[in-house]
């Protein structure tokens, strides 16, 4: 079947429910939700059942660079700098150094075992060298474990910001092999460049973001999170225009914004948690629907090969280099080694080698779709297993609430204040955005001359307001106090219980 313009949003609607049907049950068999919408990809496709005939290498990467904005722009979102503080050294060695030395370990190993050039095999190792952020994300999340001391965080920011490292090495290698004249010394500029302009830009645009976000009024709601998407696709392009790492960048503005006060910031964040999921089932489709498994099972053996060193040498070489600066139990490292969950990023990634028109560019995309495949069954299905195993795994009821989570939840509010905001206030004239109101309090109502209006972000304190605010405990109310700057005394104040 060939896919037009009048059956598109039949076939395409079609597949996403199937998936969505599929994922629902899949976690019943122990299988990850991306497997699924992967083989739905494949069985729709030339070879399978749907008989779908679709090989265009070029979409499909323009699929995955739209899809991978919106990944790692709602990862950025959710990520807490309360969380990843601790850990943020830990994070970045894992996501830059080792990155490197896993893509050098595969590459030095294809080159060691096959036919390949080093600067193939070191390509083929680039291409494979980054964890997933969906497939890291939507498994831990799906599965809710709960892991000891920092692991969760640690794995969540590794997979969140290693992906820039993979292209940009991914970049590198396939100009080696393109241009055989050129040595590894002539990447190190394009690496400063890439990370160092990525780097300021995404502050720069989270900061420019947060400013149009708070500044703008716009009529509707709604409008908020497309908002968002025209400010997250232009620190993308913005920064891939000028020679930075525009993945690197997307990733930086999500996490300033999700780390600061926003108006309708509940909206912006829940709206990119359900298009995140959305990008991921039609990334997982597209290259489903782009695989010919004939031409896969060819290489099951040099896959196989490859997939098992990945996992067993090449993935623990880079986590145990790349931390052995920090202080972590032994089992701590061997657990974030398992953690290593390739998924549908090396797939897009293995479409440049297509692109250029390189001699092994179909091999090594058979190769990484295969050494995927492999990773999120053997490692996606076992994760929890292999926790128990380690001793790095908590019972459910143990596992903490992050403050993304808290945040988003509408949790259940059991004390009520009314709260009079005095003439010299220092809240009078601003807006409630600006107040940097405690997360776990919310401002219902505002009683002003006689009436009462529901605010939001914008909404300006004026004087003699009365502030109808619903708190979680007694604990929130001296910081709610604070961010009037109000004396609060407790002796004094009258509480009253929902």
């Amino acid at each position: 079947m060939d896919i037009t313009t009048e059956n598109v949003l039949l076939i395409g609607s079609l597949l996403l429910l199937i998936s969505i049907l599929a994922g629902k049950t899949s976690y019943k068999f122990g299988v990850p939700t991306l497997i699924l919408f992967l083989s739905v990809g494949i069985l729709a496709g030339s070879e399978g059942i749907g008989k779908i005939e679709f090989d265009d290498p070029q979409l499909a990467q323009f699929v995955g660079i739209v899809s991978l904005n919106f990944i790692l722009f709602s990862g950025g979102l959710d990520t807490s700098w309360r969380s990843i503080k601790p850990i943020v050294w830990h994070g970045i060695s894992l996501s830059t150094l080792g990155v490197l030395f896993t893509a050098i370990s595969v590459g030095v190993f294809v080159w060691a075992i096959t036919d390949f050039t080093i600067y193939e095999g070191l390509l083929l190792g680039a291409i494979v060298s980054s964890t997933d952020a969906a497939a890291v994300f939507s498994i831990l999340r799906s599965k809710q474990m709960a892991l000891k001391a920092n692991l969760r965080p640690t794995l969540e920011l590794e997979s969140g910001s290693n992906d820039p490292m993979a292209y940009f090495l991914t970049i590198a290698f396939l100009g080696l092999v393109v241009n055989q004249d050129q040595t590894l010394l002539s990447i190190v500029p394009l690496f400063l460049q890439q990370i160092l302009i990525g780097a300021a830009l995404g502050f720069l645009f989270g900061k420019v973001s947060k400013m149009i976000i708070n500044r703008i009024t716009l009529d509707f709601e709604g409008l908020y999170p497309v908002l968002a998407i025209a400010l997250m696709f232009l620190s993308f392009s913005a920064t891939d225009s000028i020679g930075g790492n525009g993945f690197l960048a997307v990733y930086l503005t999500g996490v300033y914004l999700g780390n600061q006060d926003l108006i309708h910031k509940r909206t912006i964040m829940r709206f990119f948690d359900g298009v995140a999921w959305l990008m991921q089932i039609v990334l997982f489709l597209t290259l489903g629907l782009l695989v010919f498994p004939s031409e896969v099972l060819p290489v099951i053996g040099l896959g196989i090969l490859i997939s098992g060193f990945l996992i067993l040498v090449a993935r623990p070489i880079g986590v145990f280099l790349s931390l052995s600066p920090f202080k972590m139990k032994m089992r701590r490292r061997w657990y974030i080694s398992w953690v290593g969950l390739r998924g549908a990023v090396p797939i897009v990634f293995a479409t440049y080698p297509l692109l250029a028109g390189i001699e092994k560019a179909e091999m090594i995309f058979n190769i990484v779709f295969f050494v995927s495949l492999t990773s999120v069954l053997v490692q996606g299905t076992t994760l929890s297993t292999v926790a128990k195993w380690l001793h790095v795994a908590l019972p459910k009821k143990a596992k903490k609430i992050s403050p993304v989570d808290a945040f988003l939840a509408e949790g259940t509010k059991s004390l009520i204040k009314e709260i009079t905001i005095p003439p010299d206030n220092f809240s009078v004239g601003k807006r409630i955005v600006d107040l940097h109101f405690p997360k776990n309090a919310i401002i219902a109502m505002i009683s002003r001359n006689g009436q009462f209006l529901t605010p939001n972000g914008a909404t300006m304190i004026e004087e003699d307001d009365t502030l109808i605010v619903l708190m979680e405990n007694q604990r929130n109310v001296e910081a709610v106090y604070n961010s009037l700057h109000l004396e609060y005394n407790p002796d004094t104040e009258d509480e009253n219980n929902l």
